[in-house]
């Protein structure tokens, strides 16, 4: 990171009274800087001269330095600093870009994510900016072209070894498992964007061999995409698409086609889940396109997620057809070697996402025979059980079971709930449609207005 001048090279004041205040020495601050810079996977060189030009010839390091100064002083005067306290005003950066880039450069791709997981576990990253879809365009497409790249080894940095890579595999193994079964508002599962922050940003700017290197990118893409899986699920869909982002883009740093394959499958499920069918289609299909030759599973996964996309848009045969193939390709695969992170897509998958997708066509008789091919999820399993739950709910809606659509509606609410899932209240609105018909019924009014409930106070924490 280098410094630019500004243009009238007048002294900054105010950053020479605050370092003052703070009691810091101009070593010590650099020192902090560097500290903080490495962290993030940057390679901060700052000495006492650095800090002198910025203090007393107006220079202005590039972003995220003067995020860092800020940081520091705040930790020597034990209160918040802003960027107009220390004089560069100027040198931020808008938060609203944060986690949109899919750079080019590896190193500049390191740089973004860093940046962005900085920025949200500082909480510094509002909740107020907004899912758009178009946000992927880019991302998809520099993907389609250039799926996995090689990782050159590093030499400089801390020294990354297996043991490091055998520790980052745990800690996803762990947070998928707890997600899983929990949901993505747990807590075990929250934490990964701070984990992500604190312990892995500064192994990537670390020295490592070709091979490790290939997997530190790897383990880190499945755990930035599974921090926008657990944010998406809370409900955090702005928060949730940038990590979605960054994780693909760190996939093909570590030349993993499957891996990208299935994190494009996933954005392709959020803008779904948004309301961007024909965006969603596109995205499953290139996602398939990419991973047929490879693992079937993943494959077998897109093609699913298509099934869903076509169902929303009312197609029944391209449904029908997408889930057939999934089918096919879930059995290839079934000898269950493989990533452990695609060990979820099975037979049991299917079922639940066929139900789903035959729901949203209004076939309620295809939606009981899919659910009836295979068992309700173990409580063991609570989100995938409420999502079945509230799919049944849905098909009993329709065939006019009023009595039966409730009580499973009813036990739905109750694990989202508990589970704290607002992508679980979006399942519920779906569900309270079916309901119309009988929308002045006492027992509806009654449970659309505990729906709302849930859903407010599920928001409120989620913001």
């Amino acid at each position: 990171m280098t410094d630019t001048r500004i243009s009238e090279r007048q002294e900054n004041s105010l950053l020479e009274e605050i370092v003052a205040m703070s009691g810091m020495s101009h070593k010590r601050l650099a020192h902090r800087v560097n500290e903080l810079a490495a962290r993030e996977g940057q390679s901060g060189r700052y000495t006492h001269t650095s800090v002198a030009n910025w203090c007393r010839r107006g220079m202005v390091p590039k972003w995220p330095t003067p995020r860092l100064i800020c940081v520091s002083l705040s930790e020597a005067l034990g209160r918040p600093v802003s960027l107009a306290e220390i004089g560069m005003r100027g040198g931020e950066r808008d938060a609203s870009e944060l986690g949109l880039e899919f750079a080019r450069r590896q190193d500049d791709a390191v740089t973004e994510a860093a940046a962005y997981w900085s920025a949200v576990n500082r909480r510094q990253f509002l909740t107020h900016h907004t899912f758009a879809v178009s946000a992927f365009a880019t991302p998809f497409s520099r993907w389609l072209i250039d799926p996995a790249e090689e990782t050159p080894a590093r030499e400089s940095g801390p020294a990354v070894d297996r043991g490091h890579i055998a520790e980052l595999r745990e800690a996803a193994d762990s947070a998928r498992l707890w997600d899983s079964r929990f949901g993505g508002s747990n807590r075990k599962s929250a934490s990964l964007t701070e984990y992500l922050y604190e312990r892995v940003a500064p192994l990537l700017r670390g020295s490592y061999s070709e091979a490790v290197g290939r997997d530190l990118f790897r383990v880190t893409a499945e755990m930035a995409r599974l921090a926008g899986w657990t944010a998406f699920d809370a409900g955090r869909h702005s928060i949730a698409q940038r990590h979605f982002i960054q994780a693909l883009r760190l996939a093909r740093a570590g030349g993993d086609a499957d891996l990208g394959s299935y994190i494009l499958a996933t954005m392709a499920m959020q803008s779904l889940m948004r309301g961007f069918t024909s965006e969603a289609i596109d995205m499953a299909q290139g996602a398939y396109r990419r991973g047929q030759t490879l693992d079937p599973r993943v494959a077998g996964f897109a093609k699913l997620i298509e099934a869903r996309s076509h169902a929303r848009a009312g197609d029944e045969r391209s449904t029908s057809a997408c889930i057939a193939q999934s089918e096919r390709l879930a059995e290839r695969g079934a000898d269950g070697e493989g990533p452990a992170w695609i060990g979820f897509f099975n037979q049991q998958r299917i079922i639940t996402d066929a139900a789903e997708a035959f729901r949203d066509l209004g076939n309620h008789r295809a939606t009981f025979a899919w659910n009836a091919a295979g068992p309700m999820p173990s409580d063991a399993f609570a989100r995938s059980r409420s999502v079945r739950l509230s799919v049944l709910a849905s098909a009993h809606a329709q065939n006019g079971d009023l009595a039966q659509s409730l009580h499973l509606g009813r036990e739905s609410l109750n694990l989202f709930t508990r589970l704290g899932s607002l992508r679980g209240m979006e399942y519920l609105r779906v569900y309270g449609r079916s309901l119309e018909p009988w929308r002045r019924d006492p027992q509806v009014v009654t449970y659309l207005a505990d729906v709302r409930k849930a859903t407010r106070t599920l928001a409120a924490a989620a913001a």
